[in-house]
């Protein structure tokens, strides 16, 4: 599976259990670290640990499981961590408080 269907899969199991505000963030050119950043908001602690039960159990069935999770006794922000793939699943007063999205979509400076 490659990255853009992995993308696509995560967006999907988001969708299905309802994330809030799901943003994906293109990091070509930004980090070797992962291809994609996607960030979502769940309602509530229940609603963040079953997105990301949902995107482990799913991607783990499509033949791509998780190298990890994070966050995961947190009431506040969970990380799934696909490789080509990094998923921020946190609520909306934390996710706020970061604004990784506007971190991760600043242009890369030069040195």
């Amino acid at each position: 599976m490659n990255a853009n269907e992995l993308k696509t899969l995560v967006e999907h199991s988001l969708a299905e259990l309802k994330a809030v505000d799901v943003e994906t963030i293109d990091l070509a050119g930004k980090t070797d670290i992962a291809d994609y950043m996607i960030v979502a908001s769940g309602t509530s602690d229940r609603h963040l640990h079953a997105l990301a039960d949902k995107v482990h159990d799913d991607s783990k069935a499509a033949g791509h499981p998780p190298l990890g999770m994070e966050g995961e006794d947190s009431r506040d922000w969970v990380l799934v961590d696909l490789g080509d793939i990094i998923v921020h699943l946190m609520r909306p007063e934390t996710r706020e408080l970061y604004a990784l999205e506007k971190l991760w979509s600043l242009p890369p400076t030069r040195s």
